[in-house]
């Protein structure tokens, strides 16, 4: 496989990390462009990335660090929700170190070492930016969820794991018309969804259909999510790839209220 075979197959994954690190898909996708052409501009930091994703997601984090770009406005239908344009004028407010630590190594599923080689810090500093980011979801405040999902027992699990955050559930639905139900008679502060639903009908759909009545923010858990972080049209900012760790949705669910919530970081 050549470089560039190896760096492409990492890309999606790369996306899914820079969306829930911004809260958007455009200035997400604008931070991965921008490390690809800082990778280009640089012949050692190109001759890295034949090491695996550690080096990529390093670049990128050395990006990210330095400078924000201007990104707000960029996208079309999904991407402009009312929610990823709050997340894109929060552009002086960077995603604390701590949630970094955790999206490397819940969402992302990286080593604490590897965390600490991309963000530049100890293993131990690593472990304490994750406990501190895992108690300030403890802390956080409480939401109504709607879960949109046909297998039954991926669903009860889903509800388990929200009811633990602290969260209620508003409803759930395994069709888009039952989503639609739900929603009539209350609005989510929350979506979890899949995207293929038991009639055949689409999570991404069900989705459209909430966010043309209000803009709450939207996790999608999918087998698939390289086909939806393409970067080529308006797609999801929060992806969780299925089968899921609890770890992983328990983080992206703070990430995503988090820029919903419009608190500054610690």
């Amino acid at each position: 496989m050549s470089l560039g075979e190896k760096v492409a197959a990492n890309l999606p994954y790369l996306r899914r990390y820079a969306r829930a690190l911004t809260g958007s898909q455009a200035t997400g996708d604008a931070f991965v462009r921008a490390t690809l052409e800082a990778v280009l501009a640089d012949p050692s930091l190109k001759a890295s990335l034949d090491q695996g994703r550690v080096p990529l997601y390093r670049a990128f984090n050395k990006v990210w660090s330095s400078a924000y770009l201007e990104v707000a406005g960029e996208g079309q239908g999904r991407a402009e929700s009312s929610h990823e344009l709050a997340a894109a004028d929060r552009l002086q407010a960077i995603t604390p170190l701590n949630r970094q630590a955790l999206l490397l190594t819940t969402l992302e599923d990286f080593s604490i070492p590897d965390t600490a080689a991309i963000m530049d810090l100890e293993a131990a500093e690593v472990e304490h930016l994750v406990q501190d980011a895992i108690e300030e979801i403890d802390r956080e405040s409480a939401t109504s969820v709607l879960i949109i999902e046909d297998e039954p027992l991926i669903s009860m699990q889903l509800e388990d794991l929200v009811r633990a955050l602290g969260h209620d559930i508003c409803g759930t639905a395994a069709t888009r018309t039952q989503a639609q139900e739900v929603v009539a008679e209350a609005t989510p502060g929350l979506v979890l969804a899949d995207i293929q639903l038991a009639d055949g009908s689409s999570g991404l759909d069900a989705v459209d259909d909430i966010l043309a009545i209000d803009s709450v923010p939207v996790i999608f858990i999918t087998a698939y999510p390289e086909r939806l972080l393409t970067g080529d049209r308006p797609e999801p900012t929060y992806l969780v790839t299925k089968p899921f760790q609890e770890s992983t949705v328990r983080t992206a669910i703070s990430q995503a209220l988090f820029f919903r919530s419009g608190r500054q970081p610690n």
